[in-house]
């Protein structure tokens, strides 16, 4: 197994970033921050194949994600499609009203599941997606 532990994970650290976070636990927790865009290939890989291999629940947590572009979407989707063909529940944790705007905007909202931990799950979506499209 890939451990991505060691990675700067740090809120505010420059630029973005995608890393796989392990507790030993049955949870594969997959962070990401910062401007999540094409820079950033070589780390979603190395994550992709990490979480492909642990073979447990994958929670994306994008509550750090200030910027995210084509790339980054389709890493969110890719783990998505991933983790549903192998019978693995999957959930977008915390993703700012970009993000879902975003899927929004692409048609794709109902594909990616939604966890929401400050609260329900309907008003925190319908709440960022109104303050994304002001």
């Amino acid at each position: 197994m890939i451990d991505l532990t060691d990675t700067d994970t740090t809120p505010g650290n420059l630029g973005g970033g995608l890393a796989l976070v392990t507790d030993g636990g049955d949870e594969s927790l997959v962070r990401m921050w910062g401007d999540v865009d094409a820079t950033l290939r070589d780390q979603a890989s190395e994550v992709m194949s990490a979480v492909i291999q642990r073979g447990d629940r994958v929670v994306v947590d994008a509550s750090e994600v200030e910027f995210i572009d084509s790339s980054g979407l389709a890493f969110i989707l890719q783990l998505v499609n991933v983790s549903d063909e192998a019978g693995r529940p999957v959930v977008l944790r915390d993703p700012p009203a970009l993000v879902l705007e975003m899927f929004d905007m692409l048609g794709l909202s109902e594909h990616v599941p939604l966890d929401f931990s400050r609260g329900d799950e309907t008003g925190a979506a319908e709440t960022a997606l109104e303050a994304a499209r002001r």
